[in-house]
C-alpha cells in the first residue's frame, strides 16, 4: 500500500486496508477502541493489480486508487471512497489512464485537499508525472502533465495544513517538488535537491503552517529530512528498509514527529523528536515481537489522539496492533493480533 493504511475515520474508529492477492481488503474497529470486525473485500468482485494507494482528507473519508487489468491485456486506474469505518467502501469506479491507453505505468499516490478533493498522481509513459484531481461539485478534471524526467516509482502525496496538496518524487540525482499555488490549481514544478536518495523511501508529512517534511533513506543509509527551502538534514540511521511511518502527536504537550519502521532485525521500531527540530536528534527504540520480512508498519492517532501502531505482514495476513501506555513518555502497550 502507498500511503497510510492505518487511518482513523470520522467516527474515531480505526481502519486497515490490507493488499490481498487481486484485492484490498478492510478491517474496522467496531467501536472506538474495541474489537475488530473481520476483513471485508473493498469494490465488489473487481480484480486489481499490485499496488494500491490511500489518502485521506480532512473530512476522515478514504480515498482508494489502483490498477485494474482489462479485456485488452491493459490497465486502468479505478477509484473508490469509503466515508466511515463502518460502511462499505463505494464500488470501484475507472477513472481513466495518463496516457490514455496502455499497461501500468507505476504505483499511484494519493492527497485529498481541503475541500475533499482527491488528488491521484502516477508516473506516465513519457517518465514524468500526471495528475488526476476531483472537481469540487462531482467528477474529474481532465489529465495533467505535471512533467518531470526519469521519475522513479514510489510517489508521496501530501497535503499542507493550508489545504494545498503536494508531491515529492525521486528522480536520478535527487528529488522533486510539485506544489499548488491554489486550490483547485495545477501543482507546479519548485524546488529539485540534489542527494542520493533511494527509490521507494519517501514519506512525507504537514508538519507546520507553511511546511510540508518529506522523510527518505539516502544511499549511506541515513534517513532524512527535506522541506524545500532548506537542505537535507541527517536525522539518524534508517531502522530498515522502505519508508517510515509518520504522525505528529504531542507527547508530554511537545509538538513531536514521531516516526515508525520494520527494523532490519524484524522487529518495530519508533523515534520521535520536536516537529521541524531535527537538530535535537533522534534514536530509534525497538518493539514488540520479530515480524516477517515482508512486513510494514503504520502509526496513526486514535480516537483520544494518542498514538497507535499497526503491524502487517502481507504474506501471512497477520494483523498486530499496540497503543501508547497511560504514562509519561512513548511507552507502548504489549501487541496483540486481531
Amino acid at each position: 500500500m502507498n500511503g497510510d493504511w492505518l487511518l482513523r475515520g470520522r467516527d474515531g474508529r480505526l481502519t486497515v486496508y490490507l493488499p490481498s492477492d487481486d484485492a484490498v481488503l478492510c478491517r474496522a474497529e467496531l467501536a472506538p477502541g474495541g474489537p475488530w470486525e473481520a476483513p471485508r473485500r473493498i469494490g465488489g468482485p473487481q480484480k486489481l493489480r499490485p499496488g494500491t494507494a490511500v489518502g485521506q482528507g480532512a473530512d476522515g473519508y478514504a480515498h482508494l486508487v489502483a490498477w485494474r487489468p482489462t479485456a485488452s491485456g491493459e490497465s486502468d486506474l479505478v477509484h473508490s471512497t469509503h466515508f466511515r469505518p463502518r460502511l462499505a467502501p463505494l464500488d470501484w469506479t475507472p477513472v481513466g489512464h495518463p496516457d490514455k491507453k496502455g499497461d501500468r505505468t507505476g504505483t499511484p499516490a494519493v492527497a485529498v485537499d481541503d475541500r475533499g478533493r482527491a488528488h491521484v498522481f502516477v508516473r506516465n509513459r513519457g517518465g514524468g508525472v500526471s495528475l488526476l484531481a476531483q472537481k469540487e461539485k462531482g467528477g474529474w478534471n481532465p489529465w495533467w502533465d505535471l512533467g518531470g524526467e526519469d521519475v522513479r516509482d514510489g510517489l508521496a502525496a501530501v497535503t499542507g495544513e493550508s489545504g494545498l496538496v503536494e508531491l515529492y518524487a525521486a528522480v536520478p540525482d535527487g528529488i522533486a517538488h510539485w506544489r499548488q499555488e491554489e486550490p483547485g490549481g495545477q501543482p507546479v514544478r519548485g524546488e529539485r535537491v540534489t542527494v542520493p536518495v533511494r527509490p521507494g523511501t519517501l514519506r512525507a508529512l504537514a508538519t507546520s503552517a507553511g511546511h510540508t517534511t518529506l522523510f527518505f533513506t539516502d544511499e549511506r543509509g541515513e534517513l532524512c529530512a527535506w522541506r524545500p527551502g532548506g537542505e537535507p538534514v541527517a536525522l539518524l540511521a534508517s531502522a530498515g528498509p522502505g519508508p517510515v511511518s509518520a504522525v505528529r502527536c504531542a507527547v508530554e504537550g511537545h509538538d513531536c514527529t514521531v516516526l515508525a519502521q520494520r527494523a532490519a532485525d524484524g522487529r518495530a521500531a519508533f523515534a520521535a523528536y520536536p516537529t521541524e527540530q531535527e537538530q535535537a536528534g533522534a534514536w530509534w527504540t525497538e518493539s514488540g515481537p520479530r515480524l516477517p520480512a515482508d512486513a510494514v508498519v503504520s502509526v496513526a492517532l486514535d480516537e483520544h489522539g494518542e498514538v497507535v501502531a499497526a503491524a502487517l505482514s502481507p504474506s501471512t495476513g497477520a494483523l498486530l496492533l499496540t497503543r501508547r501506555k497511560d504514562e509519561p513518555g512513548l511507552a507502548l502497550q504489549a501487541w496483540r493480533e486481531i
